[in-house]
């Protein structure tokens, strides 16, 4: 049977507790019913209480990819974990004596369905899971927060060199959006397409009455790439209004200025999320065009603020080390 039985029974929290506790302490192995499988630890963001919640959980590898089940042993409800990772993308993987920052995305129709068949066919037991209950088991793929072609500074020395770590992420995350949003209007296109050659010729097409969404269907990979994008620049921003720029301020009375047209940018920057998670919203139905212009639009006006905190900022942190002392530094895999 599946590892994941382990956070997914409704048993006591000390049962899980001495699980983590035996994970991390023999780099990732557990001994018992669970000895020699694939377990990892899972740290999600409560999405009611934003507390940290750490649940050891079973995986199954499709290629690079870790993609994980939301069995709830076969129960008719979705786990709490995957209810906090639909809150807060962005979660924390533990597998081994390795931990990684990760981005939990949903997959979605055919795609969904592809990669349950895999994992069913590397642990029947989840087969199993989904013939107990009526409702769809979610399947999750984790994707590494640092996704190919993402280049951060190759050592964190200084606070500048860690300011610019989280701007190179921003835009890589924007950029991946960006490029969904174009995928998820070709494959719209294709399926019209597809149905208008389809009713040409008399025939019926599978998806003729609206039913089907086109493939691959994006709309969550979106939604969770947006969330979390959107999440990370508010922890960014409001990091650097409560404490990075009042202390630079106190050393730099002169830039007065700088930081209070930072600072004015923050709120039209926080404008502008809240635009651009409505925008994704109605994807479904957009005008590729319009939508395309004002996703445009807002990808301009956020990078044009990274830039001028770039320019105005980075400067002021060149010489300050980080980690700073006496904290810990995070290590990064």
């Amino acid at each position: 049977m599946p590892t994941n039985r382990t956070s997914e029974n409704p048993a006591p929290a000390s049962f899980n507790q001495s699980v983590i506790d035996e994970f991390r302490a023999n780099g990732g192995k557990v001994g018992g019913p669970f000895e020699g499988g694939n377990l990892l630890l899972l740290t999600t963001t409560g999405a009611k209480s934003g507390t940290s919640r750490t649940s050891p959980l079973g995986y199954v590898r499709h290629g690079d990819s870790l993609l994980l089940v939301g069995s709830n042993l076969g129960g008719p409800r979705h786990p709490d974990w995957y209810h906090n990772l639909l809150a807060h993308p962005v979660v924390t993987v533990e597998i081994g004596s390795r931990q990684f920052e990760a981005l939990a995305v949903p997959a979605e129709g055919a795609r969904r369905d592809e990669l349950f068949a895999h994992i069913v066919r590397e642990e029947p037991g989840y087969g199993e899971y989904q013939d107990r209950t009526t409702r769809l088991l979610p399947v999750i793929v984790l994707e590494r927060a640092e996704p190919d072609g993402w280049v951060a500074p190759r050592e964190i020395r200084t606070l500048a060199d860690k300011l610019m770590e989280v701007h190179t992420w921003l835009r890589d995350q924007l950029r991946q959006v960006r490029a969904e949003v174009e995928a998820h209007f070709a494959a719209r296109e294709a399926h019209s397409a597809a149905r208008e050659t389809h009713r040409a010729a008399g025939e019926a097409h599978p998806a003729a009455d609206g039913g089907e969404p086109p493939a691959p269907s994006l709309g969550l990979q979106i939604r969770q790439r947006c969330l979390a994008f959107c999440q990370a620049l508010e922890f960014h921003h409001v990091s650097e209004d409560a404490h990075l720029f009042p202390g630079i301020a106190q050393y730099h009375p002169h830039l007065g200025d700088v930081f209070d047209r930072l600072a004015k940018e923050h709120r039209t920057v926080a404008r502008i999320q809240n635009d651009l998670v409505t925008l994704l919203s109605g994807i479904a139905i957009a005008d590729p065009q319009r939508f395309r212009a004002e996703l445009e639009e807002m990808s301009t006006e956020l990078n044009a603020h990274l830039d001028y905190e770039e320019d105005s900022v980075l400067p002021l942190l060149a010489d300050v080390p980080w980690p700073p002392a006496g904290g810990p530094a995070g290590e990064r895999e």
